[in-house]
């Protein structure tokens, strides 16, 4: 499971830097907003935007998601999209709605269900960066992440 994760995520970085024809949309392009607490906020930057020529109306985009040291992201979900997270560098705590707390260390990856509510995301490192190649599949036009309204 991990040389075939490792597999593709190696394959869409091929295909990232090989395909220039295609730019990002605006709403891709913005950085992930930061989080209203002591914790630093992630950053996402996307690297290709493209259209599914065979699945009418979805879009594949993949983004690298940078985490300071102790970065944590506001509870957010990714609307209707499957997400594919695989660790570049550092080590990620995540949590999605109703399942147990994981840790991912570089080399790692998981998957997100269209709809899921993604409650935890941190660095859970004090002093060293950690980094995500992150691979969507979306409605075209859809936001990829929307944080959770503020209380």
């Amino acid at each position: 499971m991990r040389i075939a994760g490792g597999l593709l995520a190696v394959a869409t970085l091929a295909v990232s830097t090989a395909c220039t024809t295609s730019t990002p949309a605006a709403h891709a392009k913005a950085a992930a907003s930061a989080a209203a607490s002591e914790h630093p906020a992630e950053t996402l930057t996307p690297l290709l935007q493209q259209a599914l020529p065979n699945v009418k109306g979805k879009t594949f985009t993949s983004a690298v998601v940078d985490f300071p040291p102790s970065a944590r992201a506001v509870p957010h979900r990714h609307g209707q999209a499957f997400v594919y997270a695989y660790v570049l560098d550092g080590t990620v705590r995540s949590k999605l709605d109703g399942k147990a707390v994981s840790t991912y260390q570089q080399g790692e990856n998981w998957v997100e269900p269209p709809g899921a509510h993604h409650v935890l995301t941190e660095n859970t490192s004090r002093t060293k960066p950690a980094k995500l190649l992150v691979v969507f599949v979306s409605d075209t036009g859809d936001e990829l992440k929307v944080d959770d309204p503020r209380s």
